[in-house]
């Protein structure tokens, strides 16, 4: 509970243009900023790219947050936000996938084999519509609960539900 109110405290602070609270709040979230932007571009660079933008964005943003959600909920939109900026500035590929379409099965072991596989599906979610691909990296890669995940995007839990069903459909073909 403490915690929780130091942060309320944090915000405020910082809303207010407090430079420190401001810099205890990156610190604080840095790391969960990055792990996001990491899930949706999925690679190194574009997530640290994305990770900047987005602090850049929270300077400018924070004054505008009302405490209607979690604070966490509201930075989840603006790293999909972001996010979705970037790809539509031309996003880098994949780095990763495309080092893996040089590797063949029969050259992994069988842990590299799992995680090529892993990858590929991640791969493949990122290249669903925006919608589909948003209910999934919340649903499955941040393991929310359809709830969360309506929050986080703005719409009904009946809305991510089809979303994710629609993209099992879409992923079928995609991997």
């Amino acid at each position: 509970m403490d915690k929780l109110l130091a942060t309320e405290d944090i915000i405020a602070r910082a809303a207010k243009g407090d430079r420190a609270a401001f810099a205890a709040l990156v610190s604080r979230h840095y790391d969960f900023l990055y792990r996001t932007a990491y899930k949706w571009c999925g690679n190194r660079e574009d997530a640290e790219d994305v990770t900047q933008d987005v602090c850049i964005k929270l300077a400018m943003a924070i004054s505008g947050f009302d405490g209607r959600s979690a604070f966490t909920s509201w930075l989840y939109r603006i790293v999909l936000n972001a996010v979705r900026d970037r790809q539509r500035q031309g996003m880098r590929r994949n780095r990763q996938a495309e080092a893996l379409a040089h590797v063949t099965a029969s050259e992994m072991e069988p842990e590299q084999e799992s995680a090529a596989t892993q990858s590929q599906v991640w791969d493949a979610v990122r290249r669903l519509p925006e919608k589909q691909r948003d209910a999934v990296l919340l649903v499955y890669g941040e393991e929310m609960a359809h709830a969360e995940a309506a929050a986080i995007m703005g719409t009904r839990e009946s809305t991510v539900s089809w979303y994710v069903h629609e993209a099992k459909k879409a992923l079928k073909d995609l991997v």
